[in-house]
């Protein structure tokens, strides 16, 4: 009993020793290091004693003591001024979306208001139809999105994998649909579906050609041909994404009696699924906000970025059913808010459930490489 109490006080005393041991270390390192330390403010009322040599040395040191101290300022300054051109649109939206109109004019109120009422989102709602709304933005712009990504992903893997006859040609052109505006070829493809007729045959069958001009199948076609929107830049991203997988994968796959759209669909999508979240991300957002292409196909409004460019007008007839729409669009302000906030809550929903792996793809994508 006695030996293990010595023990037990012979390795608490080594203990207190290392312990002691090392910060006499630190100690000493610290007295050590402030006695070949320049102040800043030694640098400045020395620096003209000093020789050209540890001039330039010191320029050195205070630079880097002035730039770790300014950066993370300067960077929360970046930061801080991103986020509130981010927020403050949100905010807007929220606070004029719980007011009734008449405190709109009042100059007292910044972005409380005084009288909190869900009565423009609940009159928005029913005013522009929203569960139909949604389904029929749905029906178009998101199909329309998973037929691009199918697609588009098909595309870049071939232009990633494989060698074919003026393969550099059809890129360029890949290319050209990302530099080339919209606007330059939307009138050629309007005619191209308002008198649809490829190689005569509907002419041949129904006497006369198909008008596609107000069908969803329009954009169907497009997205199904790798032109819809952005989708030269899908293209390009996919290609990016598979260029960088390793080329084992594929032989292996071939070794196993895999052909080239089997090893595609069991190896390559499987490995690049981050990447198809993020393109479909992507295409979704920026169909669901194009109000300039469906708007030369459609003239009603089937889609939320259709009705938000006549939002007004749907919210005086709705308000008053028996006339024209009146005023102007301020005078509808709090509904014009309401909507724009509904508009923009599915792909807020949907970017909280997917923004991990959203931001994981973003990363493997190309995007930032």
């Amino acid at each position: 009993m006695d030996n293990e109490k010595i023990q037990v006080a012979t390795e608490a005393a080594s203990v207190s020793t290392v312990k002691k041991s090392r910060r006499q270390l630190k100690k000493e390192e610290k007295k050590r290091l402030s006695k070949f330390h320049v102040s800043s403010w030694e640098i400045i009322t020395h620096y003209h004693k000093y020789n050209a040599a540890e001039k330039k040395h010191y320029r050195y040191i205070l630079g880097r003591r002035v730039s770790d101290k300014v950066w993370p300022i300067f960077r929360f300054l970046i930061l801080f001024g991103l986020s509130f051109v981010v927020v403050y649109p949100i905010l807007y939206m929220i606070t004029c979306a719980i007011r009734p109109q008449m405190e709109m004019s009042d100059p007292s109120i910044m972005w409380i208001p005084k009288t909190l009422t869900l009565d423009p989102l609940i009159e928005t709602w029913a005013a522009i139809d929203y569960p139909k709304l949604v389904w029929d933005t749905i029906s178009v712009n998101v199909v329309c999105s998973i037929i691009q990504v199918i697609t588009c992903s098909i595309a870049g893997y071939g232009f990633a994998r494989f060698k074919f006859k003026f393969k550099g040609l059809f890129f360029a052109i890949v290319i050209l649909q990302i530099i080339v505006p919209t606007q330059v070829i939307l009138i050629p493809q309007f005619m191209q579906f308002r008198y649809f007729d490829p190689f005569g045959l509907c002419t041949l069958i129904t006497g006369a050609p198909l008008n596609l001009a107000d069908n969803p199948a329009a954009l169907y076609m497009q997205a199904f041909f790798c032109n819809g929107i952005r989708a030269g830049l899908f293209i390009f991203l996919f290609r990016q994404f598979f260029r960088g997988l390793p080329k084992e994968l594929e032989d292996a796959a071939y070794l196993d009696g895999c052909g080239p759209f089997e090893t595609f669909v069991r190896i390559m999508v499987p490995n690049a699924s981050n990447s198809f979240l993020t393109v479909f991300i992507f295409s979704v957002v920026w169909y669901w906000n194009d109000s300039y292409v469906s708007g030369m196909f459609f003239s009603k409004s089937n889609t939320v970025a259709l009705m938000v460019s006549n939002l007004w007008q749907t919210i005086s007839s709705y308000q008053n059913p028996d006339s024209t729409p009146t005023g102007v669009a301020s005078d509808w302000l709090v509904w014009i808010e309401s909507g724009c906030l509904l508009s923009i809550l599915p792909i807020l929903v949907m970017y909280i459930f997917l923004q991990k792996n959203f931001v994981e793809g973003v990363e493997r994508s190309g995007i930032v490489g």
